[in-house]
């Protein structure tokens, strides 16, 4: 990807074009919990086959805290949107946090589906499918495909109690086709952090989801 040409979303004549990428980063107490996290997937995507410029990253670190220092007293448990257009030019700003309502892992597959496609055009999926299956805890990507943010998170706290990982990239079409049937699903989503499948929840996706609590809790202590 060439030069960018950065804006704000509350700049006046600025206009983007149609979005080419769009990520959408829960806020906590007007923080960004998973900052580091996200801004390293961000330089991992592609757009138009290239890869994310270090000006767009670099442009992105810094529009965070100024995005948050503006905009974040209506909606400090928000979400922070940033959003990018086919011309390359991008804007960040904050809205409201709407929760995702309950779902079963059939509409969690669905979710990761619909996100797995946009991973096939700039290389990082936003929401990604886990599974427990024989006490390791799966995920539905490709080996050696970059994680998003929130499944980063996921990652190492599997890591830090001695949980076993693996990738699989077809995990998606056995839990849809009923090939596999895991003893527990949950999806790690960038904009909703860990929800655990109605019908297939288990210890394992209730401790990470909270952890994941835990972990926007602190936000607040440290304003």
């Amino acid at each position: 990807m060439g030069d960018v040409n950065v804006g704000s979303a509350e700049m006046r004549n600025f206009k983007l074009g149609t979005p080419a990428l769009v990520c959408r980063w829960r806020l906590a107490s007007g923080r960004l919990p998973l900052e580091n996290r996200h801004l390293r997937a961000l330089s991992r995507r592609v757009l138009d086959d290239e890869p994310v410029s270090p000006q767009l990253i670099a442009w992105a670190k810094q529009h965070v805290e100024w995005t948050l220092r503006e905009g974040s007293a209506e909606n400090p448990n928000g979400v922070l949107m940033l959003i990018v257009d086919e011309e390359g030019q991008a804007a960040m700003t904050v809205g409201p946090y709407e929760p995702l309502a309950a779902m079963t892992a059939s509409g969690l597959v669905d979710r990761a589906t619909a996100a797995q496609q946009e991973a096939d055009e700039t290389g990082v999926a936003p929401e990604t499918l886990w599974a427990v299956r024989d006490g390791c805890l799966v995920a539905g990507v490709a080996p050696g495909q970059s994680l998003s943010g929130a499944s980063s998170l996921v990652e190492d706290l599997a890591k830090t109690v001695g949980l076993p990982l693996s990738r699989q990239a077809d995990l998606l079409d056995d839990v849809a086709s009923g090939a596999a049937s895991p003893a527990e699903v949950f999806l790690a989503s960038d904009e909703h952090g860990i929800i655990c499948a109605t019908d297939a929840a288990g210890s394992i996706g209730e401790r990470l989801t909270k952890d994941y609590v835990r972990l926007l809790e602190s936000m607040d202590k440290r304003r």
